[in-house]
């Protein structure tokens, strides 16, 4: 038994660094610093160490060479999933090149309503650094942030030492929308966040009604989405006062017709404070399967995110035209290569079409697919490296185990250098 210490996560989002964890052959287990994300992740069992052919066990050389020829005869194939680190995306985007594929990763829908709004108006955003270090006062719009990153107020905002703050623990919390689960955004000191809770169908207005409030524009109505306009004055005040505001959300949970408009109030919203001679800065909160590390690969090699067609010879975007689900069942697609080495529930769409999966050991399929490949996950069963929620820093992976499961990248390029076309 191995017991390594200060191991980076690549399931939380977040990146956290300091996981303790202790490697028994195959078997890991979580020591320290584990949470309701990172442990289960870390210490899944491996359950599929060969790959299947028509559900059958095979050699890797012969589920590779299988997984070619199924490619080498289509005319539009989509790769899907997505989820990998970076050198697994740098392949997976040599190969959709080489065979005129389409490149959608599995948490594009949600993604895209920050991409529509970058591209259509830009925003102020911070890092994870910055929020430790200067954060006072951080707003959380739409979201039940401890469920979805629970060790963010731990590392980010409870921190003991800050260059810029005397006592973190005066820090300020407000929620917007939806109210916390838990208590991680109690600060250490005893105080409880702010919570003003309303419906998901009722955010649009609440912030497009704070956004007037910071502009100085008079409201008419006494509420608005169940919350207290005097209420909202009084956010709007402290966000205006805040030495340092940070107003954080996540894409994924507004779950509703143009919820990229609403991205766009929040981030207009930061700018006008700016504006007025305070500071504040946004913090999207993604990086969870891979998807930021998938889109900041395809940015470098392609110039787009993570949602393109090489079907032309050369990469085209289109952020609604080519969705994995869409283009199956229209029937724009005759093979799916699906690619997940993170996340073993997140298997691929039932279709008709052949179907190659290169996933996580432990994938229960609805529907057994004509090739199965199972991957050794980054930062279990090989280094590498994936990118956090702010998109700045990428994540040094650290191997911890001897599971003989290929990485990603080496899959893809093997299958590469199978295709005769």
């Amino acid at each position: 038994m191995t017991e390594i210490t200060e191991v980076p996560s690549p399931f939380c989002g977040i990146g956290a660094d300091d996981l303790t964890i202790s490697v028994d052959g195959l078997s890991l287990k979580v020591l320290s610093n584990g949470c309701a994300v990172t442990t289960p992740a870390f210490e899944q069992a491996i359950t599929d160490l060969k790959p299947r052919v028509d559900g059958k066990e095979v050699s890797l050389d012969y589920a590779v060479g299988k997984a070619a020829e199924i490619l080498e005869d289509c005319r539009q194939p989509v790769i899907g999933g997505c989820s990998t680190d970076v050198n697994g995306m740098r392949a997976l985007l040599s190969l959709a090149d080489r065979c005129g594929g389409v490149v959608d990763q599995m948490n594009f829908n949600a993604a895209r309503r920050n991409y529509l709004t970058m591209q259509d108006s830009g925003w102020m955003t911070t890092t994870l650094a910055e929020v430790k270090n200067r954060c006072d006062l951080l707003l959380v719009f739409g979201k039940d942030l401890e469920s979805f990153v629970p060790r963010f107020f731990e590392r980010y905002l409870w921190n003991q030492e800050s260059m810029f703050l005397e006592d973190t623990a005066n820090r300020e919390v407000i929620y917007l929308g939806k109210a916390p689960s838990g208590t991680a955004q109690v600060s250490p000191n005893g105080k409880q966040a702010q919570v003003l809770t309303c419906a998901d169908a009722d955010l649009p207005e609440v912030v497009a009604v704070l956004r007037a409030l910071v502009k100085g524009r008079k409201i008419v109505s006494d509420s608005v989405g169940g919350i207290k306009v005097s209420d909202l004055q009084a956010v709007a005040e402290r966000l205006q006062g805040a030495k340092y505001g940070v107003v954080t959300w996540a894409a994924s949970s507004l779950k509703y017709d143009h919820a990229e408009l609403t991205v766009q109030t929040v981030c207009e919203l930061i700018k006008d404070i700016n504006d007025q001679g305070a500071r504040c800065s946004g913090l999207p909160m993604s990086g969870k399967d891979g998807d930021l590390t998938a889109s900041q690969v395809s940015g470098w090699i392609s110039g787009y995110p993570a949602r393109i067609n090489y079907a032309k010879g050369y990469p085209e975007y289109d952020p609604y035209l080519y969705d994995t689900g869409s283009m199956i069942a229209n029937g724009e697609c005759d093979a799916l290569l699906w690619v997940q080495a993170f996340n073993s529930s997140a298997i691929p769409p039932v279709t008709d079409v052949p179907t190659i999966v290169l996933g996580r050991s432990g994938m229960l399929f609805d529907k057994e697919p004509e090739v199965y490949i199972p991957l050794g996950t980054p930062g279990i069963d090989h280094a590498g490296h994936v990118y956090r929620a702010d998109s700045v820093v990428a994540i040094r992976l650290k191997k911890l185990r001897d599971s003989g499961l290929p990485a990603t990248a080496d899959v893809l390029s093997e299958i590469e250098r199978g295709l005769l076309i």
